[in-house]
């Protein structure tokens, strides 16, 4: 039976959306303290790089993006390599906290929820999978035999409502993969279970036989943008089915582009695509319209990246989530209402807070942050999220089904497929929902 050490309060000012918010948090580095870089080639220019005296950390995009480290400040020295056409210096990102909004909240309930057996978890907690209609999908497909790589701080191979492959299980560390597992914090084992939640305790996700391969890219404070597109290119190489990035900077004004961090990107999310990953991305929570004001985020304003906006038990759009014409590809569930007050306050709505929240897998370490409390069930621990980090892995969770109904799916027909399966609007164009909220078995129903 759920217990929760948490009690009503009356002192917190702010609610915000729990996500991965990257911020550049200064220059990247090697281990051996050179300086990192990431270039674009026309084509083998590995050669000519290490003789101009930089170190080849990676290859990427089959060898179209470099991974380079070398002396301080030697962009314009790498930019003048034969054979490269675009250099920047690779950066620190670091994890944000959550996004808060102007609002002044109280009385908020900390997880002070009805107290519910396992077996029933899904009826009482599960809000998203139920608008989903994901247990009427599940006669369909399972998610078996598929595989979703999960793009995060690390995912807890020891839950016991996940089966994570910890062979294949790594983190990206100058470019490279190397062996590990295990979450540096919570939020990608919150992820993992959203995806593909087992329910042998409490927690089923939407491909419940789907494995789970964690590729921490970040944490326990920071990671670079090339161990980022080294990870999405290592989703691609152990054939995963799709790769969730819960992740996303905050908004770039347009002059950002000048940069060439968004054409690095296509690079690599070009090849991965083409290798028949889809890449699934949240959309971030500012409550930023990516269309009109001319911003973007990377990875999910890329295209090749399919961008999941996040909604309401109702339906609509979240409080916080970003939103756009062109930018958004779907909606899912992301918890929350359409403000602050009435996700936290308001009493007449069918799922008070924290219900409104996303229930799902966490790691037994006490870091899940207030105001989402967590709650044990048998002894294993869950939390209440929310974020368009909550939404994105429901789409991921949906991609492992239409794998295993049409396992030589292309990444396009897996992403016609959701968009084809979606509800509650007229079409692919709303700003708020792309094609629409996500129903799993109307897109399982879509493949057959």
């Amino acid at each position: 039976m759920p217990h929760n050490h948490a009690t009503r309060r009356n002192v917190l000012r702010t609610i915000g959306a729990a996500g991965v918010s990257l911020s550049f948090a200064g220059l990247a580095s090697a281990s051996d303290g050179q300086a990192r870089y990431v270039a674009k080639t026309t084509g083998d220019a590995t050669a000519s790089i290490e003789a101009a005296g930089f170190e080849v950390l990676a290859e990427l995009a089959e060898g179209e993006v470099v991974l380079a480290a070398g002396p301080a400040d030697a962009t314009d020295e790498l930019a003048a390599v034969s054979g490269v056409s675009t250099a920047v210096p690779d950066f620190e990102v670091e994890l944000g906290g959550p996004v808060s909004v102007d609002a002044d909240v109280r009385n908020v309930a900390e997880g002070s929820t009805a107290t519910v057996g396992a077996e029933d978890v899904y009826d009482e907690y599960l809000w998203d999978k139920q608008r989903q209609e994901v247990r009427e999908a599940h006669e369909y497909a399972t998610g078996a035999g598929r595989t979703v790589a999960v793009l995060d701080t690390g995912v807890d191979p020891d839950h016991p409502d996940l089966d994570v492959d910890t062979d294949r299980s790594v983190v990206i560390t100058g470019g490279r993969p190397e062996p590990d597992v295990g979450d540096s914090g919570f939020h990608g084992t919150h992820v993992a279970g959203i995806i593909a939640g087992t329910g042998d305790v409490a927690m089923v996700g939407t491909a419940p036989d789907a494995t789970i391969v964690s590729v921490r890219i970040l944490g326990p404070e920071t990671g670079t943008w090339g161990d980022i597109l080294a990870g999405m290119e290592y989703a691609a190489e152990i054939g995963a089915d799709a790769a969730n990035m819960s992740i996303g900077t905050v908004p770039i004004p347009p002059q950002g582009h000048r940069d060439g961090y968004n054409r690095l990107l296509q690079a690599v999310t070009n090849t991965v695509t083409r290798d028949g990953t889809l890449l699934v991305g949240s959309a971030g929570n500012d409550d930023a319209n990516l269309q009109q004001e001319g911003d973007f985020t990377l990875p999910n304003s890329l295209s090749g990246v399919l961008s999941v906006s996040a909604t309401t038990p109702t339906d609509l759009k979240t409080y916080y989530s970003n939103y756009g014409t062109n930018e958004i590809g779907v909606g899912a569930p992301g918890g929350g209402y359409e403000t602050a007050e009435k996700t936290v306050e308001a009493d007449d709505v069918d799922y008070p807070w924290p219900l409104n929240a996303v229930f799902s897998t966490v790691p037994d370490t006490g870091l899940v942050p207030e105001p989402y409390q967590d709650t044990t069930i048998d002894g294993t621990p869950y939390a209440w999220l929310m974020g368009t980090s909550m939404a994105a892995p429901q789409v991921s969770g949906l991609a492992a089904l239409v794998r295993e109904r049409e396992p030589s799916a292309s990444t396009n027909r897996v992403e016609s497929a959701i968009a084809h399966g979606a509800e509650s609007t007229n079409g692919r164009g709303d700003r708020e929902l792309g094609a629409g909220r996500i129903n799993a078995l109307q897109t399982v129903d879509y493949v057959e």
